[in-house]
This record gives structure tokens, sequence and C-alpha cells, in this order.
């Protein structure tokens, strides 16, 4: 799983790693291989992955619930169960922004 971080470039490597310490920082958060991309299982199920967008070339966390969720900052496109958050890896990374959808995340599976 290593390997799929350190083959990225620069600054998305960074980002995509900093995204990751953040998911394994949660109690219940295991780290799996599935579909070809790193996902995020809480309790022993699906919970996130991380990918970069096609279109934006930018990191994205993908929410497995994210339709239940409601956030202006949350993409559905044509997803129907699944929301995304663009990371911009140029900029200030909104930890604060990121941790609160988590958590509303988290709350769907209490």
């Amino acid at each position: 799983m290593d390997n799929y971080f350190e083959q990225k470039d620069e600054p998305i490597k960074g980002c995509l790693q900093y995204l990751r310490s953040i998911l394994l920082n949660y109690a219940n958060v295991t780290e799996h291989w599935k579909h070809g991309m790193p996902f995020y299982y809480y309790k022993g199920k699906m919970f996130c992955y991380l990918w970069i967008h096609k279109k934006f070339l930018q990191p994205y966390i993908g929410l497995v619930d994210g339709a239940k969720i409601e956030n202006e900052d949350l993409l559905q496109e044509k997803r129907a169960r699944m929301k995304i958050l663009l990371i911009n890896p140029l900029a200030d990374l909104p930890k604060t922004k990121i941790e609160s959808i988590l958590n509303q995340a988290f709350a769907l599976r209490n």
C-alpha cells in the first residue's frame, strides 16, 4: 500500500499522505487495498477512500455514505451513493473542514 503513495509526485504525494494520517488517527479505522485504491474501513465496514480526480487532478476523499451528508464542499457528480471532498494540494490543507466532514460521516455509522 505504501507504494501507491510513494509513486505519486509532490505536492499530491504529501497531500495524500497527510489525508491518510488523519484517517488512521481515528479509532476503529483500518486501511485496506480494494478496487485498486486505498480504502478505509470503520468498524469493519467500507467508510471512505483516497483517490485523484481525473478532471481536476486533485486528491480527494470519497465518502461511501456521502449522499447522506449535506455540505457545500462535497461533490456528488454522477455518483449515486458517494460524495467526494476535493483537496487542493497547493493550498493549506483544511484540517478543520476535513475533520468536520469525517465526523459527520462517522455519526451516520454510530
